[in-house]
């Protein structure tokens, strides 16, 4: 038994070295291992050079002087022209009590001890967009104590700028040419994100190729690489809806039932203070790593987000208080790199402190598996229909 478990120590410890190198590698080999800054581009790049330095690589960018063409850039900053151009389009609302969906809320009804967490989705109703857009702007008026604040977000991830929307397609260009000439494709979705500081999007991937134009106010973006997925601690959370009622102006929070569970991203790279040295005990790998990528996307921007690469992304707005952006979903290749992929998730990272007492402690296992949504998501992606819901962005 002592051998047994000798062995199966070892062989943890050469898999912990062996994905930590990894890290490593993928950083100095291709994204570079001293600065936390992804690539400035001053013009937008060649479809050949985009597809030779970005997309084959896998490696993000920021591109200047790409969409700055776009009537957008100069009609968006005018609130009458949106409400104008826009009066007779019934879009789609999202509302949640603190600005976070398609993100991981302690359950009301839990035990406080227990504080069990769940993946909520945000409440979603039909509105004429002129009562959208004042929502959105009075989410940020309630701060009084004790006020009761709704959180408005428009950002309906179902091709909506090309259907909700689709009175200000012609304020934008359909695609992005030079991406879709490395792609080889069209975009399979471009959607229309409003919102404010108070909507944030937690950690977590799309398998999709993503151009992310911004057009009034700012995007912050915390980026690591697919390599890194066992620094995400990746879990299966039960999924739960908000239900808001305009009367009491109160959000329920329900697990769905029958449970349905959602792998999902554990970290939450700003914690609050009382809530600090809990977050960087439990998923030391993330704070004890490797940082993040940071990029701030300014107003007539395009960052290129590569496929499989987790993103926390929050907002400055303009001085409206809204943030508006434009982002291209592009199919990803199912090729080799998402192989590699797959193979990582079916690695086990076990920490140092895995054997206790020569017996090996599940509990320090970082799980990677993949969960019933995101294999029913991967094969919604290769049946070649984008109006899914993805790995979800509750930003974006």
């Amino acid at each position: 038994m002592a051998s047994t478990a000798a062995a199966d120590a070892d062989a943890a410890t050469a898999t912990k070295e062996a994905i930590e190198n990894l890290w490593e590698e993928v950083r100095d080999l291709s994204l570079g291992s001293t600065t936390t800054q992804i690539d400035h581009l001053p013009t937008p790049p060649s479809p050949l050079q985009f597809l030779r330095d970005y997309i084959s690589p896998n490696k993000p960018c920021l591109i200047y002087n790409s969409i700055s063409h776009w009537p957008a850039l100069s009609l968006w900053p005018s609130t009458s022209y949106l409400q104008e151009t826009l009066k007779s389009s019934p879009v789609s609302l999202h509302l949640t009590p603190t600005g976070r969906a398609d993100s991981l809320i302690p359950h009301p009804h839990s035990n406080p001890s227990s504080s069990p967490l769940v993946f909520a989705s945000a409440h979603v109703k039909k509105v004429p967009f002129s009562t959208a857009l004042r929502r959105v702007s009075e989410s940020n008026t309630c701060t009084e104590k004790g006020a009761k604040r709704c959180v408005a977000y428009l950002q309906e991830q179902n091709d909506c700028f090309r259907n909700e929307y689709g009175d200000l397609s012609q304020d934008c260009d359909d695609h992005i040419p030079w991406a879709s000439q490395a792609l080889g494709c069209l975009p399979e979705a471009v959607n229309l994100w409003i919102g404010n500081q108070l909507s944030v999007t937690s950690f977590h991937k799309d398998h999709y190729e993503n151009l992310y134009a911004v057009i009034t106010g700012e995007k912050r973006f915390l980026l690591l690489p697919p390599t890194d997925l066992h620094r995400m601690y990746i879990r299966d959370y039960p999924a739960a809806q908000y239900h808001y009622s305009e009367d009491t102006e109160d959000f329920e929070l329900e697990i769905e039932d029958p449970v349905r569970y959602v792998p999902w991203c554990s970290v939450d790279p700003y914690p609050s203070f009382e809530d600090t040295n809990r977050q960087m005990a439990e998923f030391p790998l993330y704070y004890n790593g490797p940082k993040p990528f940071e990029v701030t996307v300014k107003a007539g921007q395009v960052l290129y987000l590569p496929s499989m690469w987790f993103h926390h992304v929050s907002q400055c707005p303009d001085s409206r208080g809204l943030t508006i952006a434009v982002n291209y979903w592009y199919d990803m290749r199912f090729d080799i790199k998402y192989a590699y992929f797959n193979f990582l998730q079916s690695v086990n990272y076990i920490s140092d402190s895995a054997f206790r007492g020569g017996h090996l402690d599940s509990h320090s296992k970082v799980s990677t598996s993949k969960g019933e949504d995101e294999l029913e998501m991967i094969e919604f992606v290769q049946n070649g229909d984008a109006t899914g819901q993805g790995d979800s962005d509750y930003d974006d």
